[in-house]
Parts: structure tokens; C-alpha cells; sequence
């Protein structure tokens, strides 16, 4: 199968339906990694998390981390071949949001205008080489499932952050989603095919 991307809109079982897919292709012999990419920053993220792990039983096996990841998924490994198993990355905007935010200096709502262009160079380098990682790593499985969420059916948000979010994860969505081998837009728990 190799690399396939999911995608939908919040709540909309994008998650759901992409954990049952990867099940559905294991052989029996495979491992299925869980490549979580979120942070845990207060309590309504950790009860999400705590729901997801719930729903994932133990047909998983949770690697956590947005970079970094052929360190953190060797020592997961210890040098056994990843080639014969399957990752799901969870999710690719949550690791994006992440990278944006090692950028502590950055005032989104006072910083200066003609700075702008050299913040968002730094922060799209930051974020495309994150991702070109990633994808490097999924090379590394037989089958990748990466979740991430359409950010572009709603309004134009009112403040810098919010428009530099969408700009980044739709260009990333993108990106990823031409590589991917098949693609999915999940809406009310209904999955399409859409490559």
C-alpha cells in the first residue's frame, strides 16, 4: 500500500477511520506504531489523549514525538528492521503547531510588520524540513498512515497566527498529500477516496 494521507475537518473520524485502516493491512507479523505528535499542555488535551489510547487498546505501540524521529523511533526499535511494520503519525497539523511554538520570541499579535518576511521564511524552513523528515522515516515501513486536518473550508482567521497556521498546514497538506500513494477527506465519519 506504502504512504497514505488522511485528512478532515476536527472530530470529523478522521483518526477512527485511519487506526482501522491500518489494522485492516496488517499481516498478522507487523507492528503497528502510533506516532503521536501532540503535546499534552493542559486537561482537555491530556482527557483526549487518554480517550485515544483507550480506543487503540493494545494493537498499538505509542511512540511520542513531532521531531526528531529516526532517533526516537531507533531507540523504540533497538535496531530491529521497521521495514516489515506499519506507523500511523497522529497528526501532522498538532506537529506542525508544535514547531511553530519553539519560536518563543515571536509576538504574534505586536511584532513588527517588516519582520514579518524573515519570521515566516525561518518558520516555513523550520516546518518543511520537519516534515521532509518525517516523510524520509516513512520510507523506512511498509505501510504509513499520516492523519492531518483540512484547515481551508472556514474563514479567513482575524489574526496573524491563526493565517499563518492555515497558510503552513495547507502547504504541508499538500505537500504530503502529493507523495502519499492514496489520500482521504473524512466528513461525519464518512471516509472518500480522493486519490
Amino acid at each position: 500500500m506504502g504512504l497514505i494521507f488522511v485528512t478532515g475537518g476536527a472530530k470529523s473520524g478522521k483518526s477512527k477511520f485511519a487506526e482501522e485502516m491500518l489494522l485492516k493491512l496488517n499481516n498478522g507479523k507487523q507492528k503497528n506504531i502510533y506516532l503521536a505528535t501532540s503535546l499534552i499542555f493542559d486537561e482537555e488535551m491530556k482527557e483526549k489523549i487518554r480517550l485515544h489510547k483507550k480506543r487503540r487498546k493494545n494493537d498499538w505501540f505509542t511512540v511520542e514525538t513531532y521531531k526528531n524521529f529516526e532517533n526516537e523511533l531507533n531507540n523504540f526499535f533497538e535496531n530491529n528492521d521497521k521495514t516489515k511494520n506499519n506507523m500511523l503519525v497522529d497528526c501532522l497539523t498538532n506537529m506542525i503547531t508544535n514547531i511553530i511554538f519553539e519560536e518563543r520570541d515571536i509576538d504574534w499579535d505586536n511584532f513588527d510588520k517588516n519582520l514579518y518576511v524573515q519570521i515566516v521564511e525561518k518558520l516555513n524552513k523550520n516546518v518543511e524540513n520537519s516534515v521532509n523528515k518525517l516523510l524520509n522515516v516513512t520510507n523506512e515501513f511498509e505501510n504509513v498512515i499520516i492523519v492531518s486536518n483540512e484547515l481551508g473550508m472556514g474563514l479567513v482567521p482575524s489574526y496573524p497566527l491563526g493565517r499563518y497556521f492555515r497558510e503552513i498546514a495547507g502547504k504541508m497538506n499538500q505537500f504530503v498529500a502529493e507523495k502519499a500513494d492514496e489520500a482521504y477527506f473524512v466528513v461525519s465519519g464518512i471516509p472518500m477516496k480522493i486519490k
